[in-house]
């Protein structure tokens, strides 16, 4: 008895079968097959057996009476035709009749000549035919019969006929019809593939989803072991994948997973990694896609392609939907009153809170999605039951640093100096992607100088052209010029070095860099909070590099750009943000929900407004005072440190404590820099870099102010 699981070909049930793969016999193709050999045998049928000559040649095929008649075509060519008995004697006509087997003794033209005109071959036929017979009489061995004979055979005048190609006028009508009818069929077929309903019905499936689809055939390699740090954001998520590979455990006790969990975080903080990670680990089928591929330029495509997108789902649950960059579509609604009513973003976002959570349930459809803008989300796709949970993803603290420098080192070849403890201390803010780029590019630095390993130097290296760019010590500096950058840098460092609250120093340089002239480099203090204090100092700081240039030259330069930029982002954020300013008092015009983004109002009034004018002007110019007061007292150390930095071009900690003395604020990050050496690294860290801006804001939501 056959085995019933067995089909026709001896093929196991769910075995693909090759057969299917192959194309269907189609009529189409016999009907194509003709009409290509019709048009090639009309095409070569008449013009590949007939062989173009000049005159010489044919006035040669005239004197030798081979011609029998000459036929001239619409005007343009001569056919020659060739008498039967000379086709069958001569011998080049012979190899020429062998050659072309298809034509027949006399019956079509052997050549053809192409003329100019009609006048000029009946000219040129009557001279030859005039010198023939004159010559034929001046021949005493020719008799007057002969010559008649000859000129009643001569083929003078030649005949003259009109042929229409019929062919080609039919194919002229024809082949735009054809194209039309063609492109006709396509378009139909493509329709007719998706079907009528849903999305798929629209020309060109234009509504489907774009979805891509992770399953058992096309698993995600990547884990949760793959993912270095998040670890707060790790075990939220790891929750949702528990339910769906163990729903029991919490379906017992009356509880409910989760439908919606929303992924917050700067860029590069590996927000869409872990939504990588859960593809891995849930082993259940996981939809991913962009936010902006619900975006198009046809009215309804988005709603369309969410409803495609959950249907899929609901045939495949339970199954997580991952939607990358929602922020594309979840804008909230009304904020821009520019747009038309039927605004086809908010048309997409009112489909997505139906399916998320409707009239409709969604049984078994997790909801993922990754922004860093979530301040503008709108609040109806916010709330319980469609994102119940909001996932912040921050930038990675010290111990998370180390965790993903393991990770990248993994795969290079490693100098016994890197240390990763001290490579996680010297990269304060930086996300993981940064940390991934660090890495990378201390590679191609070790690679660049043909080293066999990557030292701590090529680290160093790597972190300094990520922060400034690369070096650039072709670029033509005068003298002067030099001087001022270098005594600007010295400014920077001094009073960074005497002040309390400013951030410690690890190198400056005035070799230009990026777009930069000159850069510091600061190992900056992760705080979660700030004071006034340590705000202001900062502030100092930054025009020390300006107060340097009055004190030294009596004169400023346009070099304090960026340092007058970020004081003046920091000194406004102090005033009308963090309520540390004691006129406007404990107020602050943030507004963290983003709803006043379009608006053309100020949240204070006008005499409110030129009173923040006036105290961040005050603030700026007090700390720009006290910057001066401070390197004027101390004008020969920082002359000092000038010339050091002018012969060096780039100094250290150690400089700076040769020519101040030991720091008297020294804290944890100096002893680091200090046990791990800054001038054999040649380079240090982050945050003060010239060309960095100046301020965070506080993110939605949150009470942590930070500057």
């Amino acid at each position: 008895m056959a085995d019933k699981n067995k089909n026709k070909d001896n093929l196991p049930p769910n075995f693909p079968n090759p057969k299917k793969g192959k194309p269907k016999f189609s009529f189409y193709w016999i009907y194509a097959i003709l009409a290509v050999i019709f048009i090639a045998i009309q095409i070569f049928n008449y013009s590949s057996n007939q062989k173009e000559i000049t005159w010489p040649q044919l006035e040669e095929m005239l004197v030798k009476q081979d011609v029998d008649k000459i036929v001239v075509i619409n005007k343009e060519r001569a056919e020659v035709y060739i008498k039967k008995e000379r086709l069958q004697k001569d011998t080049v006509y012979k190899d020429f009749v062998k050659k072309n087997i298809s034509s027949s003794f006399g019956e079509n033209p052997q050549f053809y000549y192409q003329i100019g005109s009609e006048e000029s071959l009946r000219l040129l036929m009557k001279e030859t035919r005039d010198s023939i017979a004159a010559r034929m009489d001046r021949d005493s061995t020719q008799s007057k019969a002969q010559v008649q004979e000859f000129l009643k055979q001569y083929p003078y005048p030649p005949s003259f006929n009109t042929r229409k190609d019929v062919f080609g006028d039919i194919l002229t009508y024809l082949i735009p019809i054809i194209l039309l009818i063609g492109v006709w069929f396509v378009i139909m077929r493509l329709m007719s593939r998706g079907g009528g309903g849903g999305g798929g019905g629209q020309i060109f499936n234009i509504g489907k989803s774009k979805a891509q689809l992770f399953d058992r055939d096309t698993s995600v390699s990547i884990t949760f072991n793959d993912v270095a740090g998040l670890e707060e954001a790790k075990v939220e998520v790891m929750e949702i994948v528990d339910f769906l590979k163990n729903p029991s455990k919490y379906t017992t006790l009356g509880g409910k997973i989760p439908k919606g969990a929303l992924l917050v975080g700067p860029p590069g903080t590996g927000k869409t990694l872990l939504a990588k990670a859960v593809a891995g680990e849930a082993k259940v089928p996981f939809f991913s896609i962009s936010g902006s591929d619900f975006v198009e330029m046809f009215v309804g495509v988005g709603a369309s392609r969410v409803r495609d997108l959950f249907r899929q789902a609901k045939e495949k649950a339970p199954c997580i939907i991952f939607i990358d960059e929602i922020d594309a579509i979840g804008r909230a609604r009304g904020r821009n009153a520019i747009t038309g009513a039927n605004d086809e973003r908010e048309n997409t976002l009112n489909q997505l809170l139906t399916e998320m959570d409707g009239f409709a349930t969604n049984a078994g459809v997790i909801i993922l999605a990754a922004t860093n803008r979530a301040d503008i989300l709108d609040r109806a796709l916010m709330r319980a039951g469609r994102f119940d949970r909001q996932i912040h993803v921050e930038l990675p603290d010290l111990e998370e640093r180390k965790a993903i420098f393991k990770v990248h080192l993994k795969p290079l070849k490693l100098d016994e100096s890197v240390n990763v403890e001290f490579l996680a201390k010297q990269t304060p803010g930086f996300s993981g992607a940064d940390i991934a780029n660090v890495c990378n590019e201390s590679a191609l630095i070790a690679a660049r100088g043909n080293k066999i390993i990557i030292g701590k130097q090529d680290f160093m290296d790597a972190i300094d052209r990520i922060i400034g760019g690369l070096e650039k010590r072709n670029k033509i500096i005068s003298r002067h010029e030099k001087k001022v950058i270098a005594f600007h840098e010295a400014g920077h460092a001094s009073v960074s070095w005497l002040l309390e609250h400013a951030h410690p120093l690890v190198k400056v340089t005035i070799v230009p860099r990026g777009k930069a002239l000159g850069a510091a480099w600061y190992l900056p203090e992760e705080r979660q909070i700030t004071t006034y204090d340590q705000m202001f100092d900062e502030i100092t700081a930054a025009l020390g590099g300006r107060a340097s240039e009055e004190v030294n030259f009596g004169k400023v330069s346009t070099g304090a750009l960026n340092d007058l930029e970020k004081v003046t982002k920091q000194a406004y954020a102090m005033v009308v943000y963090f309520g540390l300013n004691k006129k406007i008092g404990n107020i602050s015009f943030y507004d963290s929900s983003g709803q006043s983004e379009y608006s053309f109002q100020k949240p204070f009034s006008e005499r409110t407004a030129q009173v923040i004018d006036e105290e961040i002007s005050k603030l700026i110019e007090s700390a720009y005072e006290r910057a001066k007061k401070v390197l004027t007292e101390n004008k020969e150390k920082l002359e000092q440190l000038a010339n050091v930095l002018l012969d060096k071009e780039v100094i250290f900690r150690e400089d700076l404590e040769a020519v101040f003395g030991k720091r008297p604020f020294d804290d944890e990050a100096d002893k680091l820099i200090a046990e791990n050496g800054s001038k054999p690294a040649e380079s240090a860290e982050k945050e003060k870099e010239k060309n960095e801006p100046p301020l965070n804001l506080p993110e939605a939501g949150s009470d942590k102010p930070t500057a």
